[in-house]
């Protein structure tokens, strides 16, 4: 069943379908009525299903069918920094992280992007955001991640339980046990955040000032991964520490 975020909480057992949605539900997808669909409320923990009972001045009236309390989100609050690679990577990153539960993505320029946003940043940010949301709603998540930019590391504030920063050197000196061990620390309500450097990697002067703020440099197994896919690794690791390996 198709689902869309709500911004407003419904007043009642009927409400008028935002414009934004109707143009997917109704325009895209044809629905007409007697259609359903599930719609996530505001306080991000209810789920409601509902469906087209009528049209009025060319907009949708939904009718409540039933109303659930769920949860898929990661026990954690977690975040991801990844610097700024080449051409669609940001995008595919963004859409997987999204799938695999972050809440927070931070694009950042590092010493070694070899590619700048500029004043093309606000632009780039509208689009990923609407990745973003389109594949909290294919995943069935109860959150948006937002999707947020820095030009420099200089500007990233980070606070969390957890800091790690992804260093391919921690992998090539046959480090294994950093990573695990600090997901083990997590308890639920904790925060985590994830940093990876673009297709370079990160300057030894950059893991200095990150370890100054307190990022524990940690390999992601034998193998470098590529830019892309240590996110997606390191997302999935969390989840198995967390939600699997009970």
């Amino acid at each position: 069943m198709q689902r869309y975020f709500l911004n407003e909480m419904p007043t009642g057992n009927e409400f008028r379908l935002p414009e934004e949605v109707a143009h997917h539900f109704i325009t895209v997808l044809r629905s007409r009525e007697g259609a359903q669909a599930e719609f996530v409320l505001p306080n991000q923990h209810e789920v409601i299903v509902a469906k087209i009972v009528r049209f009025e001045a060319e907009q949708a009236i939904m009718a409540v069918i039933s109303q659930q309390e769920t949860s898929v989100e990661l026990p954690v609050d977690t975040t991801i920094v990844i610097g700024l690679s080449k051409g669609d990577k940001p995008e595919m990153v963004v859409q997987k992280a999204t799938e695999l539960g972050a809440h927070h993505i931070v694009v950042v320029e590092t010493a070694w992007s070899v590619v700048h946003w500029g004043q093309k940043a606000t632009k780039k940010l509208v689009r990923l955001n609407k990745i973003a949301a389109a594949a909290a709603e294919q995943a069935h998540r109860l959150r948006i991640p937002d999707v947020t930019y820095e030009s420099s590391l200089d500007g990233l504030m980070i606070d969390a339980t957890v800091k790690l920063v992804a260093w391919e050197e921690s992998a090539k000196q046959g480090e294994t046990g950093e990573l695990v061990r600090q997901l083990n620390r997590l308890q639920p309500d904790d925060s985590v955040c994830f940093l990876f450097g673009p297709e370079g990697g990160l300057s030894p002067q950059e893991i200095d000032v990150l370890v100054g703020q307190g990022f524990v440099p940690a390999g992601l197994g034998p193998r470098i991964l590529r830019a892309e896919t240590a996110p997606l690794y390191a997302l999935s690791v969390l989840s198995y520490v967390l939600e699997l390996n009970i």
